[in-house]
């Protein structure tokens, strides 16, 4: 199994680099951030503060429009704009505003460096980020994380988890490119796998980590009429532990990446209350990238809007906040 995290590392590289984007934050028509900087100025200043219109502001401009707004609030002030909301906002809402004054691979990169920092290892961001990421936004990642706490990546990384698991994410971090066209089918997949005791990984690999996402995607499909298992069911029976969930993400995000972040949000609403941490890392995270496509396959698989069910299992500013991000229904 030594080489199942060579595999996967592969494999996350054909998500590939032109995915089409299904933002619901795009860019604000007729932008003044000199207005917006003032109106932000005014909301902090006012007593009790004006969590409302920051909202307004910061929810519906994209990450470069709030750069250009904090520009501007400095100039107008001599003040840090980020170090004024943290002063002025508390609790979720404030995790929701600042996580927006970082770009996206900034966001990504924080919540990395947070789930590795300190005491215990929140596997869970570390799957859900590292395995779900394209390869360019991987190497953008890699790169910020760099800027940010002037540490590696892939060390810190590695230097966290253990085993295969951690063989697994470094592989992903640490990606290497394969541009050998050489023929695979289903059936060899099958027949490395399922059908033998234990996994010829090397043969998955050569199946798997030098194909394109269309190629892959049909080769999942078909692998169906040679196993009496699914993709997802074969993972389970080959692969355990946090090294399985990796894989499963891997491989749900390759089919419909939307689908799995609808998945992940729903679960994060289930039952009284809702896991902050979850909803707020993938909204603030997808926004400007696909959250109105996961909003969609959100509808299709559970049948009631993804903003419907925010309003029944979060309350306050925090819920208006998320709402003004998911923009309509």
């Amino acid at each position: 199994m030594a080489l199942v995290s060579e595999f996967l590392g592969q494999l996350s590289l054909n998500v590939g680099s032109s995915e089409p984007k299904f933002p619901t934050v795009v860019p604000a028509v007729d932008f003044d951030p000199d207005r917006d900087a003032a109106r932000i100025e005014t909301a902090i200043k006012t007593k009790g503060v004006d969590e409302q219109t920051i909202i307004d502001v910061l929810t519906k401009r994209t990450y470069h429009q709030r750069r250009e707004i904090a520009f501007a609030y400095e100039k107008r002030t001599k003040k840090d704009m980020i170090s004024a909301l943290k002063g002025a906002l508390s609790g979720s809402l404030e995790t929701v505003i600042l996580g927006l004054m970082k770009s996206t691979a900034q966001f990504d990169a924080s919540e990395i460096r947070g789930s590795i920092k300190g005491l215990g290892t929140d596997e869970e961001t570390l799957i859900e980020i590292l395995c779900s990421r394209s390869n360019d936004e991987l190497v953008e990642i890699k790169q910020v994380y760099k800027e940010l706490f002037k540490k590696d990546l892939g060390k810190d990384v590695a230097g966290d988890t253990s085993g295969n698991f951690a063989k697994l994410l470094l592989a992903l971090v640490e990606f290497r490119n394969d541009t050998s066209s050489s023929f695979g089918c289903p059936q060899a997949l099958y027949d490395a796998g399922v059908k033998i005791k234990g996994t010829d990984v090397n043969t998955w690999i050569s199946i798997m980590s030098e194909r394109s996402v269309p190629h892959l995607q049909k080769v999942f499909d078909r692998y169906k009429k040679y196993s009496p298992y699914g993709m997802e069911e074969s993972i389970v029976k080959e692969v355990n532990g946090d090294l399985q969930k990796s894989f499963l993400v891997l491989v749900q995000c390759f089919e419909n990446k939307q689908l799995y972040f609808a998945k992940k949000l729903n679960e994060a609403m289930k039952g009284k209350g809702a896991k902050e941490k979850v909803l707020t890392r993938i909204i603030v995270s997808r926004c400007e990238v696909d959250l109105k496509k996961i909003a969609f396959e959100y509808k299709r698989e559970f049948g009631q809007s993804l903003q419907q069910t925010i309003t029944e299992h979060t309350k306050g500013d925090y819920q208006k906040a998320l709402l003004s991000l998911c923009g309509p229904e």
